[in-house]
């Protein structure tokens, strides 16, 4: 089970999962303090700007933030949930949550995976460009892209909800 929360919703997150595990894809100088149940072992920060082009003074999403995302999901023992945040719970998290969840079930349909994560966040707008890296890094030939393009923007909201994706 993947759980997908803003910072603001983290520890709370996390001790009502029993996660033991925290992915934080987030802008490199935004402080995370991680609930005292997660270990430092078992805590990846990928710090990036939420935009879908290199800007100037901003760190654009990149095939080694892509790498370090799918390394942890890969190492991830399963055993308890996965909690996956940015700042607001919509984007980049919601990216991550969505590129884990491909990877660690490369049998099943992007297209499924995206109109679930759809379904469990009305909210959710995943941020395309990691999508479309790791859609090449996956090997799924454009697919994720188009899952994700397919449920279109989330509803605007100031915050996400925690929301969880399944996981078979």
């Amino acid at each position: 089970m993947i759980h997908v929360c803003p910072l603001s919703r983290l520890e709370e997150t996390v001790t009502r999962t029993g996660a033991e595990h925290v992915l934080s894809v987030i802008n490199i100088a935004t402080p995370v303090t991680l609930p005292p149940t997660v270990l430092r072992e078992n805590h990846l920060f990928v710090g990036f700007n939420d935009i879908l082009a290199p800007q100037d003074g901003l760190v654009h999403p990149s095939i080694e933030h892509v790498e370090a995302i799918l390394g942890f999901a890969r190492r991830w023992p399963r055993r308890a949930p996965l909690v996956v945040h940015c700042y607001l719970g919509v984007s980049r998290s919601t990216a991550s949550a969505y590129i884990a969840a491909c990877a660690l079930e490369p049998e099943r349909d992007e297209a499924e995976i995206a109109q679930a994560l759809r379904a469990a966040s009305p909210i959710a707008t995943p941020n395309a460009l990691l999508v479309s890296i790791a859609d090449t890094a996956l090997g799924r030939q454009g697919r994720m892209s188009a899952a994700i393009a397919a449920i279109g923007r989330g509803r605007e909201a100031m915050e996400n909800e925690p929301f969880e994706i399944r996981l078979g």
